[in-house]
């Protein structure tokens, strides 16, 4: 029996449309279910190539237990982050205020008002079932704390979105401009490049301001800081040396472990600051690197109706990279003794 995403028409909502889970979409109906019936909403946004959605999926989604307790005590709701952008928007800007970092799939628990009061990211299932008991006991013992927090949260992120119009001016941008400057020197990795700790994201938006505040020529440090980055990126192992193209991010701080999925739009981004930096050296290696990304858009991420698509998958559940590792036996059978003995060095097989 399919729930009620089996009419939608994103392959996110309809990779899920099997699910004991008794989903809806996001929409009026699950709102007035939920206020109807007087429960919580347990909101799960996440999309198609998200390696940890579909991992959640199978440990949660997909269990009698898990389903059956969300199905008598929530209405579950599942979002497609591509198909509705400002519904993500909105809830990971609570999930980052209420938990400090923020992921998909991200799951989040609603009052019928649609305010957030929880919120988290992954769960295996004995921690989620966990979390789905202590947020019913709450529900029953305690409402009203739980509207309290919510539109407290509700304030807050609406106070995100209101612009006081006498915050413009020149000489405000430039103060605007001179704390993120400060906000990036003290968070920048001066060992391997980019922000702050792992897992690391590839850093785009801050490099090309970098880049661009680098053009002056008493700003020299801002541009090290973007290339050295650039440069560490390109080498590790979160650039496809053979395919070409970035991963999501780093799993580790020095850009050597890829979580493998690659989408669009980081590839899209950073393909416009590779052509920045090869602007601002003229070094070959950063035009190198240009030629490389476009040719994998070009090649992997065309559609054949002339579209591009949003990502490519990190692979089968427990099979994470599967596409683009090497065992142990296939190294020693492509390699050369030399060749081998030389790889085996770089890194410590």
């Amino acid at each position: 029996m399919k729930n009620h995403l089996s009419q939608e028409v994103s392959p996110y909502l309809l990779q899920h449309q099997s699910n004991p889970v008794w989903w809806y979409p996001w929409g009026n109906e699950a709102f007035e279910q939920a206020r109807v019936r007087e429960r919580p909403v347990f909101l799960s946004i996440g999309y198609s190539t998200c390696y940890w959605c579909h991992v959640m999926e199978k440990e949660c989604f997909e269990d009698l237990d898990v389903a059956s307790f969300l199905n008598e005590h929530f209405v579950s709701i599942k979002v497609d982050r591509e198909e509705q952008p400002a519904v993500d928007q909105y809830y990971m800007d609570a999930v980052l205020g209420m938990t400090g970092h923020g992921g998909w799939p991200m799951s989040v628990m609603l009052t019928a008002e649609r305010q957030p009061f929880w919120g988290g990211t992954y769960f295996p299932k004995l921690q989620f079932l966990n979390v789905l008991q202590q947020i019913h006991t709450a529900w029953i013992s305690n409402r009203q704390k739980i509207y309290e927090i919510s539109q407290k949260i509700g304030a807050s992120l609406a106070s995100l979105s209101t612009v006081d119009p006498g915050e413009g001016g020149e000489g405000r941008i430039n103060e605007r401009e001179e704390e993120a400057y400060t906000i990036l020197k003290r968070a920048y990795d001066a060992e391997d490049g980019g922000f702050g700790r792992a897992p690391k994201f590839p850093p785009t938006q801050q490099i090309r301001f970098l880049l661009r505040r680098g053009a002056n020529s008493d700003q020299a440090e801002a541009k090290q800081m973007a290339l050295f980055t650039l440069e560490r990126m390109a080498c590790g192992g979160i650039y496809d040396q053979i395919g070409g193209g970035f991963s999501r991010y780093s799993v580790d701080e020095h850009w050597l472990v890829p979580h493998f999925e690659k989408m669009l739009y980081d590839n899209s981004l950073l393909l416009e600051a590779y052509v920045e930096a090869a602007q601002a050296t003229g070094e070959l290696f950063f035009e190198e690197v240009v030629g490389e990304t476009a040719d994998y858009l070009l090649r992997d991420m065309r559609s054949p109706e002339g579209g591009f698509f949003a990502a490519e998958d990190a692979g089968e559940v427990g099979r994470e990279g599967e596409f683009y590792v090497f065992s142990y036996a296939e190294l020693r059978a492509k390699l050369s003794a030399e060749e081998f003995t030389h790889l085996e060095s770089l890194c410590f097989l």
